[in-house]
């Protein structure tokens, strides 16, 4: 474990310079507008802010490292993807259709304030509703190296996603249905989702459990698996980005556990961590609470015509794990009057990403104290059904997020 980073007693440099953000107008809300257009008819009270539950803890903006991995379709010439070592047979040839794409990332993921109180109107016996939610905008970049094997090559953005997250209140007439989330989300190759699920109702003591994920692709017709030479990492002549990689697997970086689960990743980020609390909940396109709603939405390049898909995406899964990250940090001797102090606490291991402290202690420290903070860390794990070929190919990305900004020890700490 690292030493902890006493940064100064100024500004802090942020944990990672956020390279997306949104931002509305000042003040902006949206509400009903019934009492502006009749201002004597009198309409129901509506709470200015209704809540947004487990949402949030989706404010300000986060970065971190990840994964993706991508089974994309290869095409004949001019626009073949071609490799260092030769494969057979030629694309696009099957089972030379198709390149798995390989991603060491960094990203950023930045929340917008609460929109405010939006009319959803009912009809007949189902009344209004009012949702309340934050807007997003998700950038990822690309930083694999195949000269080092390691997450430290040239930054080059692979994904750009604006979107929102959404509270939805429960109903009891049209539908029955407890309170829900939905994520809504517009993905730069033409593809549109709208992903729902129930909202969590409790928060579970200690670390995630982060179940496995399986890349295999499948017959779209009868679900038959079908496992590809570039699913094994020793392989290094298979149609496959990168192509080779001994050095990954030297790094640990892309080993053969983690095409096998890419959710490894995510368990590799936890170790050393201090987890005390963990909330879950998983969003889908097509959810399997029948009242539930969602989709995917493509544009026609990506359906296909005569040759079928180039590449559908047909369904969207992603589960969210937002955790409570215990640190310890050391307070140096201090002085009512000083600068407030930045501390960055000590890496759990090589390379783990964690937020910056803002330390102003509301008395003398005359020795070396340590105390305890907490802040929030976002995972994810999100699975994306391609279509092409007559398969059905898992996109899987994985990540795992800690704030930018300077995170203030709260009065409690001291106690």
């Amino acid at each position: 474990m690292a030493a902890q980073q006493f940064i100064s007693a100024g500004n802090a440099a942020p944990v990672n310079p956020a390279n997306a953000s949104i931002s509305l107008a000042p003040n902006f809300k949206i509400c009903e507008v019934d009492d502006k257009f009749e201002p004597e008819t009198k309409s129901i009270a509506v709470p200015p802010s209704p809540p947004l539950g487990v949402l949030s803890r989706f404010s300000g903006k986060f970065c971190g490292k990840g994964f993706n991995l991508i089974f994309r379709p290869n095409s004949g010439p001019p626009t073949t993807t071609t490799f260092p070592n030769p494969i057979q047979p030629a694309a696009p040839t099957p089972p030379s259709e198709n390149v798995l794409e390989l991603n060491l990332t960094t990203e950023t993921l930045s929340f917008s304030d609460p929109l405010g109180s939006i009319p959803n109107r009912g009809l007949e016996t189902q009344n209004d509703i009012f949702l309340n939610g934050v807007p997003y905008v998700q950038a990822i970049n690309d930083v694999t190296n195949t000269a080092t094997g390691k997450a430290d090559g040239k930054p080059t953005g692979i994904h750009f996603e604006p979107g929102l997250w959404m509270h939805i209140p429960a109903t009891t007439v049209d539908p029955v249905l407890g309170e829900s989330l939905t994520r809504m989300a517009s993905i730069p190759h033409g593809t549109t989702i709208n992903a729902q699920c129930l909202a969590p109702t409790t928060t579970f003591a200690g670390p995630p459990k982060i179940e496995p994920v399986d890349i295999t692709p499948f017959v779209i017709a009868n679900g038959k698996k079908v496992r590809f030479a570039s699913q094994t990492a020793s392989d290094i002549a298979t149609p496959r980005l990168p192509q080779d990689l001994s050095k990954f697997i030297a790094a640990g970086t892309i080993t053969q556990a983690i095409l096998d689960d890419p959710n490894t990743v995510l368990r590799n980020a936890n170790n050393g961590k201090n987890i005390t609390k963990t909330v879950v909940f998983q969003v889908s396109t097509t959810p399997t609470v029948p009242e539930l709603g969602g989709g995917t939405a493509n544009i026609a390049f990506l359906l296909g015509n005569n040759l079928g898909p180039n590449a559908s995406a047909v369904q969207m899964t992603a589960t969210f794990w937002i955790e409570t990250v215990q640190h310890k940090i050391v307070v140096p001797i201090f002085k009512p009057g000083q600068p407030a102090l930045k501390i960055k606490p000590a890496e759990p291991h090589p390379g783990a990403e964690v937020p910056v402290f803002t330390v102003n202690p509301p008395h003398e420290i005359t020795e070396p104290k340590t105390i305890t903070v907490t802040s929030t860390q976002i995972q994810y794990s999100q699975v994306v059904f391609l279509n092409f070929a007559k398969l059905t190919w898992p996109h899987v990305s994985v990540a795992t997020l800690v704030p930018t900004s300077e995170q203030t020890v709260p009065p409690s700490a001291w106690n």
